[in-house]
């Protein structure tokens, strides 16, 4: 896999690049905005050619970039529905312009309506924003979700739901979280559980569908359906669970991310990037 860490674009989204660089990352996930606000600052060409540059020098790819929390293409409430879908357009807008190929989202909450009226109503936002951007070269990725009260997409059989019903489905791949698979459920602690996941998720999804991991050991147990990201090796999958994902050649090449606790200096991530590399059998 191809290692880096979710990075911050304070001071400009090229930093996010020059700070993954700094830390030994050879691919990175960021925001291309504040993740708690609606509205955002423009980005201009300047940016983009900043950012370009940036990857240039340091040979980072992909990026993978991640969608405000705000975002729920599931909601019942239309005022927040077609909000969402306007922010999602803008971010998609704002990757494009970037070259970011991935962009991450959270399927979102029925809020009480049920899964298959949820499943239902994402797909009809996203039918409506491929329709509003028909040419873009940014794919969407389906976040697997740790199954948190009514949030969409803790099972293998809700992401294909959705992903069945949207029109241009090639469009729309999946990244799957370690420590939402534990949480929600999947066991990948063991060879042999790991192997009857995702022998699961390839009948039920595709394996193929898989275009990014995020990398988090859990603070909470298998099925908690509790998402609590730990440090690699720290938690409940432990270091055997890490070393049956980064032995398994289906991933090679693939975006494999730390969301992991950080502090300002990133010793952290420093920390948990070795752990997972020495983890690679030869």
């Amino acid at each position: 896999m191809r290692l880096g860490a979710h990075m911050s674009i304070a001071g400009g989204v090229e930093n996010a690049v020059l700070s993954g660089h700094s830390v030994g990352c050879e691919a990175i996930a960021m925001f291309t905005k504040n993740n708690n606000q609606w509205k955002a600052k423009k980005l201009t060409q300047d940016d983009a050619d900043r950012f370009n540059a940036a990857l240039i020098e340091t040979g980072i790819h992909p990026v993978v970039a991640h969608t405000s929390y705000l975002i729920n293409l599931a909601s019942p409430q239309a005022a927040l529905w077609k909000k969402s879908i306007a922010a999602m357009e803008d971010e998609l807008a704002r990757c494009e312009l970037l070259g970011i190929p991935y962009l991450v989202l959270h399927p979102g909450s029925h809020m009480g309506n049920g899964v298959d009226w949820g499943v239902k109503r994402v797909a009809e936002a996203f039918d409506r924003i491929h329709a509003k951007q028909p040419n873009l070269r940014v794919m969407t990725l389906l976040e697997h979700t740790a199954g948190q009260g009514n949030h969409l997409g803790h099972t293998f059989e809700e992401l294909a739901q959705m992903r069945a019903l949207i029109a241009e489905k090639k469009r729309v791949g999946v990244c799957l979280d370690s420590c939402h698979l534990l949480a929600a459920g999947y066991d990948i602690r063991k060879p042999d559980t790991y192997a009857d996941v995702f022998k699961r998720f390839d009948e039920i999804v595709g394996i193929e569908q898989v275009k990014a991991w995020h990398l988090n050991d859990s603070k909470t147990p298998l099925g908690s359906r509790v998402d609590r990201h730990d440090h690699i090796g720290k938690g409940k999958i432990g270091r055997a669970g890490f070393r049956n994902i980064m032995n398994d050649p289906r991933w090679r090449d693939l975006p494999g991310l730390l969301e992991t606790p950080k502090g300002p200096e990133l010793k952290e991530d420093k920390v948990n990037l070795r752990v997972l590399r020495r983890l690679v059998e030869a």
